[in-house]
């Protein structure tokens, strides 16, 4: 109702302003222009009044002339002259004689408030139009005078359902935050020892992990109010709008104390400080110096904590990560085998599971993953029974869809050549024989297909036994290996290679430097760590101070351990595909009529068994459904539908 009022008083306000300025504008109105007696004399006595201008008509008002001048060139004009009371009679009887029109007007005796009102009209309408703007922009939902405060999400018990029954595989990084959200609820069980709250807590770790998660328990489970906002929220374009509203949002936490602030990915402005690279003021820089007397300045904050997430803690700066300011972290690593069967239970609550899936084999065939993996997981295989019209969701259908997170989705309709095909497939069996000859020090096959999936024309996976947390010099050498597997299996069997080796040499090269510059695996170069200096321009330090520190003959024999690693597995994968040639050309052509092996299936060719029947499961495609439902519609509009058939 109110919005509507305002909407009248508008056009109100837009009609009044139009009658003032036509009112203004019109003829009547215009000002008339003061001139000399003589030129009103020399225009009225005028002979040529079809070529020269003349006066045309005259008002007397008083003592005052107002007269219409016409000219043939320019149009007509209004003028108007002064005479005095001696000589009117005389000029009347002149304008008379040279037949100009003559009007007496009357004084004006009209009130003064009504013309006076008319010309202050626009100047109120412009007033009266600013006033309403300034109260748009300062209104709740524009918000464009309220740059400078936080944009920090105030969560109350009633929005945020989650709570630390919901996450799972993290259960450190649980205690630990389950002991701040215990200080809360009673701080003197603590004090009385002596003790104080964390002033804050940072959460690091790999993105998926469940930091987010984590901060958005603590506002389920402690019982005060709980600030959200992102690190990326307190920088503008506007130079110290980041520091103002750093201000503000510890204005109201500590209105609001005790509560807590959560600062999600806060290496947005926490970065390192330093020189970098550019000039000029950085507002990022001033954010952060904001934060930090903020957190831990001359003013006290007592009952506010920080909660901070981060996947970057390495460009933090070394003044934000002091105690006093964070005084705890908690490191949230990628869940273990126990942490990912706990994911799986929580993620399917609401899922109809088949009697045959085992989550205890789910999560031991998903090494590496994290919640948020997990999660995909789960919603994938259940659009795969949702497609194949199921009631529940089988283990059949996570396993492909584990197929489909790792290795990505199938390509059926890209069209590959026979030869193409066949190369792929005696690629994809070199990988898949070296690894399965090479399998004390390697991973296990899992899956060897030549289905294109993503930019690859084919995949081996492989999947350890239990989780990895180290690697051996057998490991890595047998890793390098089974990447030379596949450009060896071509070079045997066509006497020539592909670039569909591209990337396996890409990463071959990339694990056998880290083997000499990190893991100290060569016998040449030793137990050293070379590139250490090496770090990124962004973290804030210095460019120029960047160098490489070792010399160029050190350069030169890192070099040449990285060749020798590498043509060292190439020689070893070599060796063992010409002993096992029968066996590499078995699985190429299993390959070529299956398209896809799994780990049992490689395994009997491998041991020369025969391969294990199995029932193919395709799911079709939408556009497949769309084909079917137009051929059913086709029949039935030229066969007619088919009646049921009698019950007996």
């Amino acid at each position: 109702m109110k919005q509507s009022h305002k909407t009248l008083l508008l056009w109100v306000l837009l009609i009044m302003m139009f009658l003032a300025i036509w009112q203004f504008l019109s003829p009547d109105s215009r000002p008339a222009t003061q001139v000399a007696f003589s030129e009103f004399m020399g225009q009225v006595q005028v002979e040529a009044k079809d070529k020269d201008p003349h006066v045309e008509s005259v008002t007397i008002k008083d003592r005052e002339y107002t007269f219409w001048v016409k000219d043939p060139k320019t149009g007509a004009k209004t003028k108007k002259v002064t005479i005095g009371p001696d000589n009117a009679d005389e000029i009347t009887k002149t304008i008379v004689d040279n037949k100009v029109a003559v009007y007496f007007e009357k004084e004006d005796t009209s009130p003064f408030w009504p013309g006076a009102i008319m010309y202050l009209l626009p100047t109120v309408f412009l007033l009266v139009m600013f006033y309403l703007f300034m109260r748009q922009l300062q209104a709740g939902g524009g918000k464009a005078m309220s740059f400078g405060k936080s944009r920090a999400r105030l969560l109350s018990e009633a929005q945020n359902k989650v709570t630390f029954a919901d996450v799972a595989g993290i259960d450190e990084a649980k205690d630990e935050l389950e002991e701040i959200i215990a200080f809360l609820k009673d701080p003197k069980k603590f004090q009385k020892l002596g003790g104080r709250i964390p002033k804050g807590v940072l959460m690091m770790g790999p993105p998926g992990t469940g930091k987010t998660l984590l901060a958005r328990a603590i506002a389920g489970e402690a019982g005060v109010p709980f600030f959200s906002i992102s690190g990326s929220d307190f920088v503008e374009m506007f130079v110290g709008v980041g520091a103002s509203r750093v201000r503000d949002l510890f204005e109201q936490g500590k209105k609001h104390a005790p509560c807590i602030i959560f600062i999600d990915e806060i290496d947005a402005v926490g970065r390192h400080r330093g020189a970098g690279l550019g000039g000029g003021h950085d507002e990022r820089e001033q954010t952060l110096n904001q934060l930090l007397v903020e957190m831990d300045g001359f003013e006290s904050n007592e009952g506010v904590i920080i909660v901070a997430a981060t996947n970057r803690p390495d460009v933090l700066d070394p003044a934000i990560l002091r105690p006093g300011r964070f005084d705890r972290r908690i490191v949230v690593n990628r869940p273990d085998v126990r942490g990912r069967e706990g994911i799986l239970r929580v993620h399917t609550k609401k899922v109809p599971l088949g009697p045959d899936v085992d989550m205890e084999i789910l999560a031991r065939g998903t090494p590496g993953f994290v919640g948020a993996d997990i999660e995909n997981l789960v919603n994938e295989a259940a659009l795969l029974a949702a497609r194949q019209d199921k009631d529940v969701v089988t283990m059949i259908d996570f396993e492909m869809a584990k197929d489909k997170v790792l290795m990505g989705a199938e390509r059926r309709s890209m069209v590959i050549s026979d030869e193409e095909k066949r190369t792929t497939a005696y690629h994809e069996a070199g990988h898949a024989l070296v690894a399965k000859l090479l399998e004390k020090f390697s991973d296990p096959v899992h899956k060897v297909t030549i289905i294109p999936r993503g930019p690859a024309l084919g995949l081996t996976q492989q999947l350890p036994k239990e989780d990895r947390l180290s690697m051996s010099r057998e490991f890595a050498k047998a890793r390098l290996s089974v990447l030379m597997g596949g450009r060896v299996a071509e070079e045997i069997m066509f006497g020539q290679f592909t670039t569909g080796a591209g990337n396996d040499i890409k990463q071959a090269s990339n694990l056998a430097r880290r083997m000499v510059t990190e893991f100290g695996m060569s016998d040449v170069i030793g137990p050293i760590s070379y590139g250490a200096d090496e770090e990124s321009v962004f973290l804030g330090r210095d460019f120029t101070s960047r160098r490489r520190d070792y010399s160029e003959t050190i350069a030169n024999q890192i070099d040449d351990e990285v060749r020798r690693f590498i043509l060292d597995a190439h020689a070893e994968a070599r060796r063992l595909l010409t002993e096992n040639r029968e066996i590499l050309e078995r699985l190429a052509n299993a390959l070529l009529e299956r398209e896809t092996l799994d780990a049992e299936e490689v395994d009997a060719i491998v041991s020369g068994r025969e391969l294990p029947q199995r029932q193919r499961v395709v799911i079709p495609s939408y556009s497949d459904r769309d084909r079917a439902a137009k051929e059913k519609r086709r029949a039935a509009s030229i066969f007619g539908t088919p009646k049921p058939a009698p019950s007996t």
